[in-house]
């Protein structure tokens, strides 16, 4: 048993359904998030530039005692996986495997799409992994205005409708029946890209499949939290206005975060502010 808070990373807001997803399924489990807001968005950044902040939030949060990372990130998980899983002695999960498996399994005509931020389509990371399986033709659509909306709370407004329809057309028109949503902000888009794909494509999303993963990692290595544990989830943002983190995270989980604290990333002596719960 351990009852250390699970770490969870992203480079603004959208980790927040990832870590919604893991405290539903892990309700006895602390979560530290840390939203690297002072970088966002990592999508049209350098990969040079996306694994050096990576890598600093990532040792802010071993720093702080967590037992398990949470690369909360599609662009930062193309990035440093494999430095990170070089780099620590705890266990890291990433977004993106788990939303192949989902998706290969979830195919019926073997043509998949994959829509996400210009970094993560420009690395291939989804297309590789995808591709491996003969059977699969894979189409792939940087949408980098959707981060934008989510960052700014707008998810349900005419002009998301209309970006969508245009980023969405050529998925279309290629008919494919199985959506990898490939970055942890398109969630809060789901209304809109499932109206413009259509009843007949099936959305994937990283949350659940990710949270599924942490569970099976916790419980291999005897790391879940003891019955009698009194979870905690505290907040961090490294830049921007703490109180708007707290406004955009109420409007976009429909849950009370009542603390956020504004922290440097690559520092080590953090001050310590109130834990709060969802």
């Amino acid at each position: 048993m351990d009852n250390a808070p699970i770490g969870i990373f992203d480079s603004g807001v959208g980790g927040l359904t990832v870590a919604r997803a893991i405290s539903d399924q892990l309700p006895r489990e602390s979560i530290l998030y840390i939203g690297d807001t002072v970088h966002s968005p990592y999508g049209p950044k350098p990969i040079a530039d996306v694994r050096r902040y990576s890598l600093e939030v990532l040792d802010d949060l071993v720093a702080q005692g967590v037992k398990m990372l949470v690369i909360a990130c599609n662009t930062a998980s193309a990035a440093v996986l494999r430095d990170a899983r070089e780099r620590y002695d705890v266990p890291v999960v990433e977004v993106i495997n788990p939303a192949v498996r989902t998706a290969i399994s979830t195919t019926r005509s073997g043509r998949v799409g994959v829509i996400g931020t210009v970094g993560t389509i420009g690395s291939r990371a989804y297309q590789d992994m995808l591709e491996v399986n003969a059977r699969l033709t894979v189409h792939a659509q940087a949408c980098p205005r959707f981060v934008e909306f989510v960052e700014a709370g707008v998810t349900d407004s005419p002009e998301v409708l209309a970006v969508a329809e245009e980023y969405l057309a050529p998925l279309r028109h290629a008919g494919v029946d199985t959506l990898v949503l490939g970055c942890t902000h398109y969630p809060f888009l789901k209304g809109a890209i499932s109206y413009v794909m259509g009843p007949d494509v099936s959305l994937v999303a990283s949350d659940t499949e990710t949270a599924n993963d942490v569970y099976r990692q916790l419980v291999s290595r005897d790391l879940l939290a003891g019955p009698d544990a009194e979870p905690t989830h505290v907040y961090e943002t490294t830049g921007g206005s703490p109180d708007e983190f707290i406004r955009l995270a109420h409007r976009l989980l429909g849950r009370e975060v009542r603390d956020v604290r504004l922290v440097h990333t690559g520092a080590i002596d953090i001050p310590t502010s109130e834990e709060t719960h969802d």
